[in-house]
């Protein structure tokens, strides 16, 4: 890559608007132009005209039905980038809730959330060192899946189908806890897990999730990880 190369994706990234909207597409969810323009408080003409530039430069992907046009996260690597630059940009500055609605929603990001397609937040955390700590996940000779951590996949059920060159298992640094979550193939399979098991669920229709009493037991009784810690 030149360096003419890297300085235009950076500058992709070097306005408050644009980097709401890659933010926001981080749960995993296709976008309409005109919910991305209300999520960041601008014009739709202004909320086009990033958009046109984020497309252009490769960090999102267009699709259109109709009428609609919407946008997604090009691809997990995206992700992965926008999740990293917001871990590294430094703790969030403190900010003094507009409402109690507003302290409770980031609350609950910070308790539990997706990040793109796996589980980060307090819960990612937790289950990433619960896995590490049974040998199930390596952290210390980079982040890897153990045999017996494939083996434990197998047992819960949950299917590692990978796809194009994404790792099998791989660490993201959690902006909110400063630790890594788990990601990768078996982080979005996990994820999909959870979701499907019903041992957490969404709260409302942002990246927030919960975990559910049931995922209370099963991921006390697979992993070992008190109820405390998920709350």
């Amino acid at each position: 890559m030149a360096a003419s190369d890297l300085a235009a994706l950076a500058a992709l990234f070097a306005d408050e608007s644009r980097a709401a909207f890659l933010l926001a597409l981080l749960d995993g969810r296709a976008w309409t132009a005109g919910e991305l323009a209300r999520h960041a408080g601008v014009a739709p003409s202004t909320a086009s005209e990033h958009l046109g530039k984020l497309v252009g430069g490769g960090l999102l992907a267009e699709e259109r039905q109709g009428r609609h046009r919407y946008v997604r996260l090009a691809d997990p690597g995206i992700a992965q980038l926008v999740e990293d630059l917001a871990a590294r940009s430094g703790p969030p500055a403190p900010a003094r809730p507009r409402s109690l609605r507003e302290a409770s929603a980031g609350e609950a990001m910070a308790r539990g959330r997706t990040c793109y397609d796996h589980l980060a937040g307090r819960l990612g955390t937790a289950i990433a060192e619960a896995m590490t700590v049974r040998g199930l996940l390596r952290q210390d000779t980079g982040f890897a899946l153990t045999d017996r951590g494939l083996a434990w996949f197998e047992e819960q059920g949950v299917a590692l189908v990978r796809k194009g060159r994404r790792p099998v298992a791989r660490g993201c640094l959690d902006w909110t806890e400063r630790r890594p979550h788990l990601a990768g193939t078996a982080g979005a399979a996990l994820c999909r897990h959870a979701l499907d098991t019903g041992w957490c669920v969404r709260i409302g229709s942002g990246r927030a999730v919960k975990v559910t009493p049931a995922g209370e037991a099963a991921l006390g009784a697979c992993l070992g990880i008190a109820a405390g810690a998920l709350r």
